[in-house]
């Protein structure tokens, strides 16, 4: 049983001391509830790619020390006097920003994490009285109700924590490219970003396929919901396919030879990425050209869109395929991310840390 601390002091967590250093126990400061603040005892917290990435500068220069986590699932234990959002006893989540400008054209559409001033990221950023933000390796943090997510109770905790990024990153564009009935969706890569869009794709009504680099994981993505399976190591799936798909979505973070992808998509179709890749990527413009296509990008999700879709999760009974972990096991975790050796999210029991 956990002790809910009171806000304003420090809380224990597990961080990055600098670039590439393992992760180690440490302590760090949460505010104190403010007005409009929620506090929230974190049951649990999953591992993302993007946490690999920070943590290893190879998204640019980080701030550390780094306590990585945005998918973060919990129970509010404490509210601000002016909290109308949420109550002592919610379940509730947390994604990959806890603020934003709240006044650019984006922010007032809903569309906050396209925020002129970039918003506030849940780790790895400055607030906006310019101290460091922490994330959700750690057993507590304080969050704007606004930024407090709604997490229903047809939805266990421990498999909802993923939804909170992998799962909006790929029910965003989904919904944006209008998935559904009728509608071909190829999904490349199947692994923490992946299985979700296959289980969100399939519970929207598309055909979904599943473009992989090897066979290994077809079973798995015949049971989370594709209707069909290519391995992208054969170059035969590309003869095969051509011209196939409404919309392609790469999970990947490798680079990707795009002109092979564009020559899936249909005409007026689109290859849309999440991944995101440190390196930099080509792509022919005649592979857009020749099908009035398109090569877009999706970043995670607003708020509205996260929530509609835990709602839409609960209501057709998805969840992330997890393996439970320590805090103790979070380095070997990270390698095992990096190896591809998951199926298909990491999540941490924040009772551990």
């Amino acid at each position: 049983m956990t002790t809910t601390p009171v806000s304003g002091t420090h809380v224990s967590a597990i961080a990055a001391p600098a670039p590439d250093a393992p992760l180690a126990r440490t302590t760090i400061p949460r505010r104190a509830v403010g007005e409009h603040d929620v506090l929230i005892e974190i049951k649990y917290a999953g591992i993302c790619h993007s946490d690999i990435h920070q943590a290893h500068n190879g998204w640019g220069e980080g701030i550390f020390p780094m306590v990585p986590g945005h998918e973060i699932a919990g129970i509010v234990t404490e509210v601000g006097p002016g909290v109308t959002r949420h109550q002592v006893g919610d379940r509730v989540g947390v994604g990959c920003f806890v603020d934003s400008c709240r006044e650019c054209e984006y922010c007032l559409q809903g569309l906050e994490q396209y925020c002129v001033t970039g918003g506030t990221g849940t780790y790895n950023a400055l607030d906006k009285n310019g101290e460091p933000t922490y994330g959700g390796y750690s057993t507590h943090i304080v969050v704007d109700e606004n930024y407090t997510l709604r997490i229903p109770e047809g939805i266990s905790l421990d498999v909802a924590a993923p939804l909170l990024c992998a799962g909006v990153t790929l029910y965003s564009p989904l919904t944006h490219w209008q998935a559904g009935p009728g509608k071909k969706v190829a999904i490349v890569g199947l692994g923490g970003l992946g299985h979700m869009g296959v289980k969100i794709a399939h519970a929207l009504g598309a055909e979904v396929t599943v473009l992989s680099q090897s066979l290994k994981k077809q079973e798995d993505a015949l049971k989370l919901g594709a209707d069909h399976y290519y391995a992208t190591s054969d170059p035969e799936t590309f003869t095969a396919l051509r011209g196939s798909f409404d919309l392609v979505i790469s999970t990947v973070s490798a680079p990707l030879n795009f002109d092979a992808y564009l020559s899936l998509v249909k005409t007026d179709g689109a290859l849309v990425n999440v991944g995101a890749p440190e390196e930099p990527v080509k792509v022919n413009l005649f592979s857009l050209i020749g099908g009035r296509k398109t090569l877009a990008g999706s970043m995670i999700g607003s708020i509205k869109e996260t929530q509609d879709m835990l709602d839409f999760c609960a209501a057709h009974g998805l969840g992330a395929e997890i393996e439970l972990i320590s805090a103790d096991q979070v380095n070997e975790a990270y390698a095992r991310v990096e190896a591809s050796d998951v199926r298909y999210r990491f999540v941490i029991d924040a009772a551990t840390i």
